[in-house]
């Protein structure tokens, strides 16, 4: 449930991705942020295609996805993609932070999708993927927290996703096909679940992107990078495309995972 913010900030961020058989990648953002007289709306474009990593950045030509039933439709002219996600898992939704001053909700729409995407110069990507839409009414730079893993892993049997702030705010989630499940530890390179001695460890096999997100994610946004105190700039990210295997009682199951660790601070 969005909240409406009291200090007159709000951001609306997509993130859809896709991963196919072999691994070809791709990871778009889509975001809508408005602050005071501030409006931005922007997207970005992450992929892996033949071991090749690639990037794009828009601040024209971006909408949100469209939603029907249980498909999201995509098309993002400044990016040139026009993709399609078709739900295979029932959605999730979570307020996984809220004081005085606003809320981050996750709506987690499509835990598994099937994907199809269509690319610059008429590459074509089909795979399992993942959706969601995360809302933030408060100023991002005073959430309570030092840390974040999030990560999602797909195979053809299993959509496991997974939340853990840490800091003066401690929040962990992890959804398997729809169920939450505790975790006894979760890592960049592995989830230990607390029952049944089930895990899903993560090989970290291609680091995606990594540095400060002054350099990354905001080095496009020069009008927002101007406004933005020091401390959120100064966050540095690491995100992984993975091979995991999920081991239960019942199996070894491989597929593929998109995860990051976040730290505010030290």
């Amino acid at each position: 449930m969005a909240h409406s913010s009291r200090n007159s900030f709000l951001l609306t961020k997509w993130y859809l991705d896709c991963v196919s058989d072999s691994g070809d990648t791709a990871i778009v953002y889509v975001a809508d942020l408005r602050w005071n007289a501030l409006s931005i709306h922007y997207g970005s474009l992450l992929t892996v295609l033949d071991g090749k990593i690639g990037s794009a950045f828009s601040l024209h030509g971006t909408s949100a996805p469209e939603l029907s039933n249980d498909t999201i439709a995509l098309r993002q002219s400044g990016l040139d993609v026009v993709a399609t996600w078709k739900g295979l898992r029932p959605p999730v939704r979570r307020t996984v932070f809220e004081n005085l001053h606003g809320a981050v909700d996750w709506d987690c729409l499509q835990p598994m999708s099937e994907v199809e995407l269509l690319l610059r110069g008429g590459t074509r990507l089909r795979g399992l993927g993942y959706a969601e839409c995360l809302t933030l009414s408060l100023f991002p730079w005073r959430l309570p927290l030092s840390s974040l893993n999030w990560g999602r892993f797909l195979s053809p049997d299993d959509a496991i996703v997974w939340i853990d702030w840490q800091g003066a705010s401690q929040t962990r989630t992890v959804i398997h096909n729809g169920e939450e499940i505790p975790a006894v530890s979760i890592t960049d390179s592995e989830v230990v679940f607390a029952e049944g001695g089930s895990r899903l460890d993560l090989d970290r096999g291609l680091v995606l992107r990594q540095g400060r997100l002054g350099d990354t994610v905001l080095s496009g946004i020069s009008r927002l990078a101007g406004l933005l105190p020091g401390s959120m700039l100064s966050v540095q990210e690491c995100k992984w495309r993975s091979r995991g295997i999920f081991r239960t009682a019942r199996g070894e199951r491989s597929g593929w995972a998109i995860h990051e660790v976040v730290k505010w601070k030290e």
